[in-house]
């Protein structure tokens, strides 16, 4: 069983991402929380942990064989204990996990059942199974998430070098260094972006509305350090 990868990035897409390692290219399915930190990182080289699970069709004469990406090892120990929980498989797991974990362990722990039943696909009655299930196993998971650093940003240049390597060419050019490196050379606060991404949550949105904002703001390569200003640049553009 395969637990960390490391590559380059080369694609992020609704709820995957696409690792080069070596000649390969792997799959790697993510969790909301993790792929809104990871979106604007394509190029650059990551290290994710990784889990495996197969998914079968109905009649069970067909499995796919899948693997599930996040950032720390604390993520990777979440889900597996949420994927305990009755009737909560991975699929279902995957698509919950659309908050960072400690938030997710934090109201668990506080047998939070409405905040709970905010997470894709998890209604009144599977958050009460959740707290039931759970309350008593989250609370170091909380704090070891916590204590955790994000994943930091890349550094100037890293963007087009990793791209030369993926690509096996020689190291580029300042010049060119610097063409390539241009769409993404701003460093977004993953932050910043989780917070933007609540607060379009809290205005009614729903989280495919709220991911679509959000993603058309990044690509527009405009800044924001806070929620007010990401939330102009947002609404700004409306219409």
């Amino acid at each position: 069983m395969i637990t960390k990868m490391t590559g380059v990035l080369t694609r992020v897409l609704d709820d995957e991402a696409r690792l080069q390692v070596g000649p390969f290219e792997y799959q790697l399915m993510l969790p909301e929380a993790v792929r809104r930190v990871i979106q604007m990182r394509t190029g650059t080289e990551m290290t994710f942990h990784v889990t495996e699970y197969l998914e079968g069709n109905a009649g069970g004469n067909r499995f796919v064989p899948r693997r599930i990406g996040f950032l720390t090892e604390t993520e990777v120990d979440f889900f597996d204990l949420f994927c305990t929980v009755e009737k909560i498989g991975a699929k279902k797991a995957l698509k919950a996990m659309a908050r960072p974990v400690r938030e997710i362990a934090d109201a668990i722990a506080r047998q939070d059942v409405r905040w709970l039943s905010t997470l894709p696909g998890i209604g009144a009655t599977t958050a009460e199974l959740i707290v039931t299930t759970l309350k008593r196993k989250v609370a170091q998971l909380a704090v070891m998430s916590a204590a955790q650093p994000a994943a930091p940003d890349p550094p100037p240049g890293a963007v087009a070098e990793a791209k030369s390597k993926a690509n096996g060419r020689r190291k580029p050019t300042p010049e060119t260094a610097a063409a390539e490196a241009e769409p993404v050379a701003v460093a977004f606060d993953g932050q910043a972006i989780d917070d933007v991404y609540q607060a379009l949550m809290g205005l009614g949105l729903n989280p495919v509305e709220a991911r679509t904002k959000l993603d058309t703001l990044l690509q527009s390569g405009k800044t924001f350090k806070t929620v007010q200003e990401g939330l102009g640049l947002i609404f700004a553009h409306r219409g």
